[in-house]
């Protein structure tokens, strides 16, 4: 799904969000330099995969967080992990860099990727930002939304404490 396919996937299926269109960005810095309305709720996107290349994961976190992948592989006895490749992102996804976000799970067909969201999108507004597929804008929802979505598609998803 391209951009205007994810605001049409969310408008038929009723689902709130508002969206932001904005400059492309490539990072969470370029980001900060953008007038959004909840950056509290910005998410920040991982993909990344085991060192047999079996399994890939998506893993989301506020935008102030860093990602210990050490730490994540000894918490959910994963393998040792590494951040994926370009082509990996393309094949299973069809994003480029700098557009990593969950809504790229629904074109993940073969549902390979799991999604590990930190639990702190649960809390206070409850509202998690992220790219439409697209890094021109980001799409403000409701975090129980979005797993919804990603369950709905088939993707494994957990909701964990990311340090």
């Amino acid at each position: 799904m391209n951009k205007q396919e994810i605001y049409k996937y969310l408008k038929e299926r009723g689902i709130w969000h508002e969206i932001t269109e904005h400059a492309a960005v490539y990072n969470m810095g370029e980001l900060s330099q953008i007038d959004i309305p909840y950056p509290e709720a910005d998410g920040k996107n991982l993909f990344v995969r085991d060192d047999k290349k079996r399994n890939y994961y998506l893993i989301t976190v506020k935008g102030n967080k860093r990602v210990d992948l050490k730490e994540f592989k000894n918490k959910n006895n994963t393998r040792s992990l590494s951040f994926a490749s370009k082509q990996d992102l393309m094949d299973i996804m069809k994003l480029m860099p700098g557009s990593v976000t969950p809504l790229g799970l629904l074109n993940d067909n073969e549902r390979k990727v799991q999604f590990y969201i930190d639990k702190e999108f649960m809390e206070d507004s409850c509202l998690i930002g992220v790219h439409p597929n697209d890094n021109t804008a980001t799409v403000w929802l409701k975090t129980d939304d979005l797993i919804a979505v990603i369950e709905g598609h088939g993707n494994q998803v957990y909701v964990i404490d990311i340090e």
